[in-house]
Protein backbone atom coordinates (compact mmCIF):
# COMPACT_ATOMS: atom_id res chain seq x y z
CA UNK A 1 0.00 0.00 0.00
CA UNK A 2 1.30 3.39 -0.68
CA UNK A 3 0.04 6.47 1.06
CA UNK A 4 1.68 10.04 1.36
CA UNK A 5 1.62 11.80 4.58
CA UNK A 6 2.98 14.63 6.74
CA UNK A 7 5.43 13.89 9.31
CA UNK A 8 4.41 14.36 13.22
CA UNK A 9 7.51 16.04 13.96
CA UNK A 10 8.65 19.36 12.37
CA UNK A 11 11.96 20.85 11.35
CA UNK A 12 14.07 23.34 12.87
CA UNK A 13 12.40 26.14 10.68
CA UNK A 14 8.92 24.39 11.77
CA UNK A 15 7.90 22.94 8.34
CA UNK A 16 6.92 19.58 8.38
CA UNK A 17 8.27 17.11 5.91
CA UNK A 18 5.94 15.72 3.43
CA UNK A 19 6.92 11.83 2.79
CA UNK A 20 6.18 8.53 1.24
CA UNK A 21 5.24 5.23 2.76
CA UNK A 22 5.11 1.89 1.47
CA UNK A 23 3.74 -1.21 3.14
CA UNK A 24 4.36 -4.32 2.59
CA UNK A 25 3.52 -7.80 4.73
CA UNK A 26 2.91 -5.39 7.63
CA UNK A 27 6.45 -3.60 7.29
CA UNK A 28 6.48 -0.29 6.39
CA UNK A 29 9.15 2.50 4.82
CA UNK A 30 8.95 5.73 4.84
CA UNK A 31 10.98 7.74 1.96
CA UNK A 32 11.20 11.43 2.10
CA UNK A 33 9.97 13.63 -1.25
CA UNK A 34 12.63 16.54 -0.05
CA UNK A 35 9.55 18.65 0.55
CA UNK A 36 7.81 20.08 3.39
CA UNK A 37 4.85 22.57 4.78
CA UNK A 38 3.54 24.31 7.60
CA UNK A 39 0.46 22.42 9.55
CA UNK A 40 -2.20 24.37 8.07
CA UNK A 41 -1.14 24.24 4.38
CA UNK A 42 -1.83 20.54 4.59
CA UNK A 43 -5.31 18.80 4.60
CA UNK A 44 -4.27 14.64 5.15
CA UNK A 45 -3.65 13.83 1.80
CA UNK A 46 -2.39 17.32 -0.51
CA UNK A 47 -1.53 20.46 -0.34
CA UNK A 48 -4.39 23.20 0.29
CA UNK A 49 -5.51 26.06 -1.88
CA UNK A 50 -3.77 28.09 0.52
CA UNK A 51 -0.28 27.03 -0.34
CA UNK A 52 1.51 29.50 -2.64
CA UNK A 53 2.76 26.57 -4.19
CA UNK A 54 -0.27 24.34 -4.19
CA UNK A 55 -0.94 23.09 -7.85
CA UNK A 56 3.14 22.16 -8.30
CA UNK A 57 3.85 20.08 -5.14
CA UNK A 58 0.08 18.53 -5.55
CA UNK A 59 1.68 17.41 -9.13
CA UNK A 60 4.99 16.55 -7.65
CA UNK A 61 3.24 14.67 -5.26
CA UNK A 62 1.06 12.15 -7.60
CA UNK A 63 4.13 11.67 -10.03
CA UNK A 64 5.79 10.30 -7.02
CA UNK A 65 2.81 8.36 -6.41
CA UNK A 66 2.80 6.94 -9.91
CA UNK A 67 6.53 6.30 -9.96
CA UNK A 68 5.92 4.12 -6.91
CA UNK A 69 2.93 2.43 -8.73
CA UNK A 70 5.11 1.70 -11.50
CA UNK A 71 8.15 -0.27 -9.89
CA UNK A 72 5.69 -2.00 -7.84
CA UNK A 73 3.59 -3.15 -10.89
CA UNK A 74 7.12 -4.04 -12.33
CA UNK A 75 8.30 -6.03 -9.54
CA UNK A 76 4.84 -8.12 -9.69
CA UNK A 77 5.29 -8.42 -14.03
CA UNK A 78 8.65 -9.90 -13.14
CA UNK A 79 7.55 -11.90 -10.39
CA UNK A 80 9.99 -10.39 -7.94
CA UNK A 81 9.00 -11.27 -4.34
CA UNK A 82 10.92 -7.50 -3.85
CA UNK A 83 11.92 -6.44 -0.42
CA UNK A 84 11.18 -2.86 0.81
CA UNK A 85 14.64 -1.79 0.76
CA UNK A 86 14.99 -2.94 -3.26
CA UNK A 87 11.90 -1.05 -3.47
CA UNK A 88 13.51 1.89 -2.06
CA UNK A 89 16.69 1.42 -3.86
CA UNK A 90 15.02 1.25 -7.01
CA UNK A 91 12.74 4.73 -6.25
CA UNK A 92 15.14 6.82 -5.14
CA UNK A 93 17.30 5.73 -8.20
CA UNK A 94 14.74 7.60 -10.15
CA UNK A 95 14.86 10.71 -7.29
CA UNK A 96 18.19 11.45 -6.48
CA UNK A 97 20.89 13.04 -8.53
CA UNK A 98 23.80 11.27 -9.21
CA UNK A 99 25.98 14.21 -8.39
CA UNK A 100 28.04 14.42 -5.64
CA UNK A 101 27.27 17.63 -4.35
CA UNK A 102 23.60 17.26 -4.46
CA UNK A 103 23.82 13.58 -2.85
CA UNK A 104 25.69 15.01 -0.44
CA UNK A 105 23.77 18.19 0.93
CA UNK A 106 20.78 15.89 1.17
CA UNK A 107 22.22 13.12 2.86
CA UNK A 108 23.49 16.50 5.57
CA UNK A 109 19.56 17.34 5.69
CA UNK A 110 18.65 13.83 6.15
CA UNK A 111 21.07 13.95 9.04
CA UNK A 112 20.22 17.33 10.63
CA UNK A 113 16.54 16.53 10.53
CA UNK A 114 17.14 13.36 12.21
CA UNK A 115 18.64 15.25 15.13
CA UNK A 116 22.19 13.15 14.28
CA UNK A 117 23.95 17.27 14.19
CA UNK A 118 27.39 16.04 15.37
CA UNK A 119 27.41 13.80 12.18
CA UNK A 120 26.17 15.90 10.06
CA UNK A 121 28.61 18.88 11.07
CA UNK A 122 31.70 16.02 9.92
CA UNK A 123 29.91 15.60 6.60
CA UNK A 124 29.61 19.14 6.12
CA UNK A 125 33.52 20.05 6.84
CA UNK A 126 34.30 17.17 4.57
CA UNK A 127 31.70 18.60 1.57
CA UNK A 128 33.51 22.50 1.95
CA UNK A 129 37.29 20.78 2.04
CA UNK A 130 36.34 18.25 -0.60
CA UNK A 131 34.75 20.88 -3.31
CA UNK A 132 37.45 23.16 -2.07
CA UNK A 133 39.71 21.28 -3.77
CA UNK A 134 37.93 19.42 -6.97
CA UNK A 135 35.59 22.97 -7.35
CA UNK A 136 33.55 21.28 -9.67
CA UNK A 137 30.34 20.31 -8.61
CA UNK A 138 28.84 18.57 -11.52
CA UNK A 139 31.12 16.04 -10.86
CA UNK A 140 29.27 12.53 -10.56
CA UNK A 141 29.72 9.39 -8.41
CA UNK A 142 31.07 7.78 -11.58
CA UNK A 143 33.91 10.30 -11.45
CA UNK A 144 35.42 9.72 -8.86
CA UNK A 145 38.13 7.32 -8.69
CA UNK A 146 41.40 6.24 -7.26
CA UNK A 147 43.46 9.13 -8.92
CA UNK A 148 41.02 11.56 -8.03
CA UNK A 149 41.17 10.30 -3.84
CA UNK A 150 44.87 9.91 -4.25
CA UNK A 151 45.35 13.99 -5.30
CA UNK A 152 42.94 15.03 -2.89
CA UNK A 153 45.18 12.76 -0.24
CA UNK A 154 48.43 14.82 -1.53
CA UNK A 155 45.71 18.36 -1.27
CA UNK A 156 45.08 17.83 2.22
CA UNK A 157 48.56 16.61 3.12
CA UNK A 158 49.58 20.38 2.04
CA UNK A 159 46.85 21.83 4.01
CA UNK A 160 48.53 20.75 6.73
CA UNK A 161 46.10 17.17 7.77
CA UNK A 162 47.51 14.53 9.97
CA UNK A 163 46.49 10.75 9.15
CA UNK A 164 44.12 11.27 11.60
CA UNK A 165 42.47 14.22 10.01
CA UNK A 166 42.38 12.50 6.36
CA UNK A 167 41.17 9.18 8.18
CA UNK A 168 38.00 11.10 8.69
CA UNK A 169 37.38 12.71 5.72
CA UNK A 170 38.55 9.60 3.88
CA UNK A 171 35.52 7.52 5.50
CA UNK A 172 33.19 10.14 5.71
CA UNK A 173 33.50 10.05 1.29
CA UNK A 174 33.55 5.61 1.69
CA UNK A 175 30.49 5.90 3.55
CA UNK A 176 28.46 8.55 0.94
CA UNK A 177 29.70 6.66 -1.85
CA UNK A 178 28.54 3.18 0.05
CA UNK A 179 24.88 5.06 0.67
CA UNK A 180 24.86 6.05 -3.01
CA UNK A 181 25.12 2.51 -4.05
CA UNK A 182 22.78 1.23 -1.64
CA UNK A 183 20.67 3.85 -2.93
CA UNK A 184 20.95 2.38 -6.74
CA UNK A 185 22.94 5.73 -7.95
CA UNK A 186 26.22 4.27 -8.80
CA UNK A 187 26.57 0.52 -9.50
CA UNK A 188 29.17 -1.12 -6.80
CA UNK A 189 32.05 -2.45 -9.93
CA UNK A 190 32.61 1.56 -9.88
CA UNK A 191 34.20 1.33 -6.04
CA UNK A 192 37.16 3.19 -6.08
CA UNK A 193 37.84 2.14 -2.56
CA UNK A 194 38.70 -1.40 -3.42
CA UNK A 195 41.99 -0.34 -4.44
CA UNK A 196 42.27 2.97 -2.30
CA UNK A 197 42.49 1.65 1.14
CA UNK A 198 41.64 4.04 4.04
CA UNK A 199 43.03 1.72 6.26
CA UNK A 200 46.42 3.02 5.63
CA UNK A 201 45.45 6.29 7.44
CA UNK A 202 45.36 4.74 10.48
CA UNK A 203 48.62 6.31 13.40
CA UNK A 204 49.41 5.10 16.10
CA UNK A 205 47.96 7.69 18.82
CA UNK A 206 50.25 9.34 21.52
CA UNK A 207 49.18 7.80 25.11
CA UNK A 208 45.90 9.59 26.19
CA UNK A 209 45.36 8.18 29.74
CA UNK A 210 45.77 9.60 33.25
CA UNK A 211 47.75 7.74 35.56
CA UNK A 212 45.40 7.39 39.04
CA UNK A 213 47.79 9.88 40.91
CA UNK A 214 47.21 12.45 37.89
CA UNK A 215 43.66 11.71 38.24
CA UNK A 216 43.84 12.49 41.76
CA UNK A 217 45.68 16.01 41.30
CA UNK A 218 42.96 17.23 39.11
CA UNK A 219 40.41 16.15 41.64
CA UNK A 220 42.08 17.64 44.71
CA UNK A 221 42.90 21.12 42.44
CA UNK A 222 42.36 23.82 44.81
CA UNK A 223 39.00 25.47 43.52
CA UNK A 224 39.45 28.11 45.73
CA UNK A 225 42.68 29.65 44.25
CA UNK A 226 41.53 28.96 40.50
CA UNK A 227 37.83 29.05 40.69
CA UNK A 228 37.97 29.46 36.96
CA UNK A 229 38.46 25.94 36.38
CA UNK A 230 36.01 25.12 38.71
CA UNK A 231 33.83 23.49 36.22
CA UNK A 232 36.42 22.21 33.80
CA UNK A 233 37.71 20.08 36.85
CA UNK A 234 33.84 19.06 37.68
CA UNK A 235 33.27 18.08 34.01
CA UNK A 236 36.78 16.05 34.43
CA UNK A 237 36.17 14.57 37.21
CA UNK A 238 32.58 13.35 36.96
CA UNK A 239 33.40 11.56 33.14
CA UNK A 240 35.88 9.45 34.92
CA UNK A 241 34.02 8.33 37.66
CA UNK A 242 30.37 7.93 35.20
CA UNK A 243 32.29 5.30 33.46
CA UNK A 244 34.07 7.19 30.99
CA UNK A 245 30.66 9.71 30.43
CA UNK A 246 30.92 11.36 26.61
CA UNK A 247 30.77 15.34 27.21
CA UNK A 248 27.98 15.03 24.44
CA UNK A 249 26.37 13.23 27.10
CA UNK A 250 27.03 15.08 29.83
CA UNK A 251 25.70 18.31 28.14
CA UNK A 252 22.17 16.63 27.72
CA UNK A 253 22.21 14.86 30.97
CA UNK A 254 19.12 15.93 32.94
CA UNK A 255 17.78 15.53 36.67
CA UNK A 256 15.37 13.04 35.63
CA UNK A 257 18.17 10.55 35.18
CA UNK A 258 19.65 11.03 38.50
CA UNK A 259 17.48 7.93 40.31
CA UNK A 260 18.21 7.63 43.80
CA UNK A 261 22.16 6.11 43.81
CA UNK A 262 21.98 5.49 39.94
CA UNK A 263 22.30 7.53 37.18
CA UNK A 264 20.49 6.28 34.28
CA UNK A 265 20.82 7.71 30.93
CA UNK A 266 21.17 6.20 26.97
CA UNK A 267 24.33 7.20 25.22
CA UNK A 268 23.66 9.40 22.38
CA UNK A 269 26.59 7.41 20.00
CA UNK A 270 25.41 4.01 20.66
CA UNK A 271 21.97 3.95 22.23
CA UNK A 272 23.53 1.93 24.69
CA UNK A 273 21.69 2.29 28.12
CA UNK A 274 23.85 3.10 31.20
CA UNK A 275 23.32 2.04 34.65
CA UNK A 276 25.93 3.82 37.07
CA UNK A 277 26.31 4.09 40.62
CA UNK A 278 27.13 7.19 42.28
CA UNK A 279 29.73 7.42 44.19
CA UNK A 280 31.06 9.82 46.69
CA UNK A 281 33.06 12.27 43.95
CA UNK A 282 29.93 12.08 41.54
CA UNK A 283 27.33 13.25 44.65
CA UNK A 284 29.39 15.89 45.64
CA UNK A 285 29.57 17.59 42.09
CA UNK A 286 25.37 16.53 41.86
CA UNK A 287 25.05 18.34 44.69
CA UNK A 288 27.01 21.62 43.95
CA UNK A 289 25.04 21.62 40.55
CA UNK A 290 22.12 20.87 42.52
CA UNK A 291 22.53 24.11 44.97
CA UNK A 292 22.84 26.08 41.83
CA UNK A 293 19.13 25.71 41.43
CA UNK A 294 18.99 26.54 37.93
CA UNK A 295 15.36 26.46 35.87
CA UNK A 296 16.05 24.31 33.41
CA UNK A 297 16.28 20.50 33.79
CA UNK A 298 19.72 19.58 32.69
CA UNK A 299 22.63 18.93 35.30
CA UNK A 300 25.11 20.87 34.08
CA UNK A 301 25.22 24.74 33.38
CA UNK A 302 25.93 24.33 29.35
CA UNK A 303 21.95 24.33 28.00
CA UNK A 304 20.69 27.52 29.49
CA UNK A 305 17.22 26.76 28.02
CA UNK A 306 15.08 23.87 27.29
CA UNK A 307 13.53 23.42 24.25
CA UNK A 308 16.49 24.45 22.26
CA UNK A 309 17.13 22.42 18.71
CA UNK A 310 19.07 19.84 17.78
CA UNK A 311 21.61 22.31 15.69
CA UNK A 312 21.22 24.73 18.72
CA UNK A 313 22.57 21.93 21.09
CA UNK A 314 25.33 20.69 18.85
CA UNK A 315 26.60 24.45 18.22
CA UNK A 316 26.50 24.77 22.09
CA UNK A 317 28.11 21.73 22.71
CA UNK A 318 30.61 22.87 20.39
CA UNK A 319 31.61 26.14 21.99
CA UNK A 320 31.34 24.82 25.27
CA UNK A 321 33.87 21.79 24.85
CA UNK A 322 36.33 24.04 23.16
CA UNK A 323 36.39 26.11 26.13
CA UNK A 324 36.72 23.17 28.62
CA UNK A 325 39.48 22.13 26.58
CA UNK A 326 40.91 24.90 26.87
CA UNK A 327 40.27 24.74 30.35
CA UNK A 328 41.84 21.48 30.90
CA UNK A 329 45.03 22.70 29.50
CA UNK A 330 45.65 24.95 31.98
CA UNK A 331 44.85 22.49 34.53
CA UNK A 332 47.39 20.43 33.15
CA UNK A 333 49.99 23.64 33.38
CA UNK A 334 49.04 24.12 36.94
CA UNK A 335 48.87 20.69 38.27
CA UNK A 336 52.37 20.23 36.30
CA UNK A 337 51.09 17.07 34.35
CA UNK A 338 53.05 16.65 31.01
CA UNK A 339 50.53 15.24 29.21
CA UNK A 340 47.81 16.93 26.89
CA UNK A 341 44.82 16.39 28.13
CA UNK A 342 41.11 16.57 26.41
CA UNK A 343 37.46 15.75 27.26
CA UNK A 344 38.03 12.15 25.63
CA UNK A 345 41.46 11.09 28.07
CA UNK A 346 38.68 11.31 30.95
CA UNK A 347 37.32 8.13 28.97
CA UNK A 348 40.66 6.76 28.52
CA UNK A 349 41.73 7.15 31.60
CA UNK A 350 39.08 5.12 33.80
CA UNK A 351 39.28 2.59 30.84
CA UNK A 352 42.77 2.30 31.54
CA UNK A 353 42.63 2.84 34.93
CA UNK A 354 40.51 -0.19 35.87
CA UNK A 355 42.83 -2.43 33.67
CA UNK A 356 45.69 -1.60 35.77
CA UNK A 357 43.71 -2.46 38.86
CA UNK A 358 43.15 -6.21 37.08
CA UNK A 359 39.79 -5.47 35.74
CA UNK A 360 39.32 -7.82 32.94
CA UNK A 361 39.05 -6.56 29.27
CA UNK A 362 35.61 -7.83 29.01
CA UNK A 363 34.35 -6.12 32.07
CA UNK A 364 36.02 -2.73 30.75
CA UNK A 365 34.48 -3.13 27.38
CA UNK A 366 30.84 -3.52 29.14
CA UNK A 367 31.40 -0.47 31.46
CA UNK A 368 32.45 1.75 28.46
CA UNK A 369 29.23 0.39 26.38
CA UNK A 370 31.65 -0.76 23.54
CA UNK A 371 29.39 -3.82 21.83
CA UNK A 372 33.28 -4.92 19.77
CA UNK A 373 35.87 -5.32 22.67
CA UNK A 374 38.41 -4.54 19.48
CA UNK A 375 37.32 -1.15 20.13
CA UNK A 376 38.40 -1.64 23.75
CA UNK A 377 41.36 -3.10 23.21
CA UNK A 378 42.09 -0.34 20.53
CA UNK A 379 41.83 1.86 23.66
CA UNK A 380 44.43 -0.26 26.31
CA UNK A 381 46.85 -0.70 23.31
CA UNK A 382 49.65 1.66 25.26
CA UNK A 383 49.11 -0.12 28.40
CA UNK A 384 49.18 -3.55 27.18
CA UNK A 385 52.63 -2.46 25.71
CA UNK A 386 53.97 -1.00 29.13
CA UNK A 387 52.96 -4.70 30.36
CA UNK A 388 55.16 -6.18 28.24
CA UNK A 389 57.86 -3.90 28.90
CA UNK A 390 57.95 -4.20 32.33
CA UNK A 391 57.82 -8.18 32.20
CA UNK A 392 60.89 -7.53 30.67
CA UNK A 393 62.58 -5.26 32.76
CA UNK A 394 61.80 -7.70 35.28
CA UNK A 395 64.04 -10.53 33.54
CA UNK A 396 66.85 -8.25 33.97
CA UNK A 397 65.96 -7.77 37.48
CA UNK A 398 66.07 -11.40 38.05
CA UNK A 399 68.89 -12.50 40.93
CA UNK A 400 70.50 -14.25 38.72
CA UNK A 401 72.18 -16.47 41.15
CA UNK A 402 68.59 -17.72 42.12
CA UNK A 403 67.90 -18.01 38.33
CA UNK A 404 70.66 -20.46 37.69
CA UNK A 405 69.45 -22.43 40.89
CA UNK A 406 66.03 -22.95 39.49
CA UNK A 407 67.94 -24.37 36.33
CA UNK A 408 69.34 -26.73 38.25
Amino acid sequence: MIRIFKRSKPKANGTFPIVLSITKNKRTKVISLGISTKKQHWNGKKFKRSHPNCSTYNNLIKEKIDEAEAIIAEFETNGINFSLKEFENKFRKTNASSTISKFWLEKITDLNEAGRTGNAQVLISTYNSFFTFISDKSLEFRDMNYRMLEKYEVFLRKKGNTNGGIGVKMRCIRALYNQAINAGIIDEKNYPFKKFKVSKFKSRQAKRALTRDEVKMIENLDLEKHSILTDARNYYIFSYYAQGMNFYDMVKLQWKNINAERILYTRSKTKEKFNIVIVKPLQEILNYYKDQNRSTSYVFPILLKEKMTPIQIENRKKKALKSYNKKLKLISGVLGIDKHITSYTARHSFATNLKFMGVSTDIVSQSLGHKDIKVTQNYLKDFEDEIIDEAIKKLLEEDIINYNKNLQ
